[in-house]
């Protein structure tokens, strides 16, 4: 198994800010769907994302997994695609407002928790504190009044967050086989994930639906930026930052989909937004900075002055 060597801190900063285009990404998915694609058809929309896009991978890798990597692969493709995108739309339509993405928000805790048990990685309380700001922060953007909320919307939001980041944690403590790349190992999720959507796709929905040249080009942007480079990019991130580095990087997701709210569906942002944003944004800039290791305690080799003063006293 790889283990590849921690970036020095320029290099760290090049890996946060390009993995940090994964979540920019998955914030425009709200506008593209509503905008481009035909209605009420999740499913569908989440095995054209992951299906094709593994498959292009996968012809560009040009490696399959071997003995128990075929079931690391199916295991971490279920967890980061097959199970998280049915779980994310089902979630969204269920849900009023924002209000899946706030459940979605607490996925740094449940990471830096997985972490401890997962990866030994013991949880500080800047950690703990930074998730709950950015949980808080992520409400106020998303957040809008409404009435009783529905409890089979509530689990599906908890399930996919839960499903995800259990994904990023188990990605970063099995890490690549020797000799493997980042891109075939997203290669290997996508494909795998695409294919457990697929049946429960066409029960749950039917036939494809007709698509016209704004749906296509839709499917097309989601398929190959939105999905394969973008996850491609995530998976990346995870074998060279730490598991919470990369998940305190989620909430630029739901500050992108309001960002272009506002700049391309006309929508406006309140003070209350702006304060959640600037709040939201802060902890995802201290969820990059690194834990800091314990200082070594330094003993002075030389003895002690009344040690040295003594005498040895004879028989």
């Amino acid at each position: 198994m790889t283990s590849p060597t921690p970036p020095t801190t320029p290099n760290r900063l090049a890996f946060t800010l390009l993995t940090a285009l994964a979540p920019v990404s998955w914030g425009t998915t709200y506008a593209v769907t509503t905008e481009f694609l035909p209605p009420d058809r999740p499913l569908f929309t989440g095995m054209l994302r992951a299906l094709p896009a593994g498959l292009l991978l996968l012809a560009f890798a040009r490696v399959l997994p071997r003995g128990v990597w075929w079931g690391k692969a199916a295991v971490l493709g279920a967890l980061n695609i097959g199970a998280f995108f049915p779980l994310l739309f089902l979630s969204a339509y269920r849900l009023p407002g924002g209000m899946a993405a706030v459940v979605g928000s607490v996925g740094p805790l449940l990471v830096v928790g997985l972490s401890a048990g997962l990866l030994g990685q013991r949880p500080t309380v800047r950690a703990l504190l930074t998730g709950v700001v950015a949980a808080f922060g992520v409400s106020l953007v998303v957040l809008r009044a409404a009435g009783a909320l529905d409890a089979l919307g509530v689990l599906a939001a908890l399930a996919s967050t839960a499903s995800m980041s259990a994904g990023t944690v188990l990605t970063k403590k099995w890490g690549r086989p020797d000799g493997v790349g980042p891109l075939a190992l997203t290669a290997w999720q996508l494909t795998a994930g695409g294919l457990l959507i697929a049946p429960v796709a066409f029960l749950a929905e039917g036939a494809p639906p007709a698509l016209d040249g704004r749906a296509v080009g839709g499917y097309l942007y989601l398929a190959l930026a939105n999905t394969a480079v973008a996850y491609w990019l995530w998976f990346r991130g995870i074998g060279r930052l730490t598991a919470t580095q990369v998940t305190f990087l989620g909430p630029l997701s739901p500050l992108t989909a309001a960002v272009v709210g506002w700049a391309a569906l006309g929508q406006a942002l309140t003070p209350v937004q702006l304060a959640g944003m600037a709040l939201a944004f802060g902890a995802t800039v201290v969820g990059q900075l690194p834990a800091k290791a314990p200082q070594p305690l330094v003993v002075d080799p030389r003895p002690l002055p009344e040690a040295r003063e003594r005498r040895p006293v004879s028989p």
